[in-house]
């Protein structure tokens, strides 16, 4: 039994979970925040004397990988790097829009079969950052940054039940006004919600390469300013907690 430390830091909400054999053991949260600096590694410490406490070697660290709040995915990476290479661990990324659906899936046993799930993480303005899945969590639709009018998801909800939910949906209620279009409240991406998806990875072999994993965020902004920022992510990641 994979004995997994979960990080979940890319909204308000600072998260820490524990994992054993496919269900959660130990689990801290603040939803007063943003309070990672504050919060996050006293709730890794608590979660690391929780394993060290019952011997269970941890095999793997999995991390919210975004898109997120910048400086929340940059604090949650930085420490799951430093857990991993103290540890040995593998290092794990979730998708957070794939991991909002969990919850869903998990206590809205109402939803259609044929049903997509979009959960949104709220940008700015009318913006979101999106994807889309279905029931089996298979991807619709790849991330992307949508400006929400009437018409942005209109040809999916002309064919099917859809589901919107994540911070960033509520600001999307009046302006999606189509029969199909059904907004879930209060769904929040929590670290407690990471290890079927987390399993499924470990399980898979798709872990990440400690040294140069960066987020979502990092990644989308390597990829426009690359001569300015691969000189920073190529660093030791060890360093990134000083920085």
């Amino acid at each position: 039994m994979s004995c997994i430390l979960h990080i979940e830091t890319s909204t308000n909400v600072c998260s820490v979970a524990v994992s054993e054999g496919g269900l959660c053991i130990f689990k801290r949260e603040d939803h007063s925040g943003p309070n990672h600096a504050e919060r996050l590694g006293a709730f890794a410490d608590e979660a690391m004397a929780y394993i060290d406490n019952r011997d269970m070697p941890l095999e793997a660290v999995a991390v919210s990988g975004g898109p997120g709040s910048y400086t929340g995915l940059r604090i949650g990476v930085s420490l799951a790097k430093g857990i991993c290479y103290g540890r040995g661990a593998k290092l794990i990324s979730i998708p957070t829009l794939q991991l909002l659906c969990v919850p869903v899936l998990l206590h809205h046993d109402e939803i259609e079969d044929d049903a997509l799930l979009c959960p949104m993480i709220d940008a700015r303005r009318m913006e979101v950052y999106a994807a889309v899945y279905d029931r089996a969590l298979n991807t619709v639709r790849e991330t992307a940054a949508d400006i929400v009018t009437a018409e942005t998801y209109r040809e999916l909800l002309d064919k099917h039940p859809v589901y919107f939910f994540g911070n960033g949906a509520a600001k999307c209620m009046d302006t999606i006004a189509h029969p199909n279009a059904h907004f879930v409240e209060d769904v929040e991406p929590l670290a407690r919600w990471m290890f079927p998806l987390a399993d499924k990875k470990l399980a898979m072999g798709q872990t990440e390469d400690v040294a140069y994993y960066v987020p979502f965020y990092l990644k989308d902004f390597v990829a426009k300013k690359p001569k300015d920022l691969l000189n920073i992510t190529a660093k030791d990641p060890r360093s990134e907690s000083s920085q």
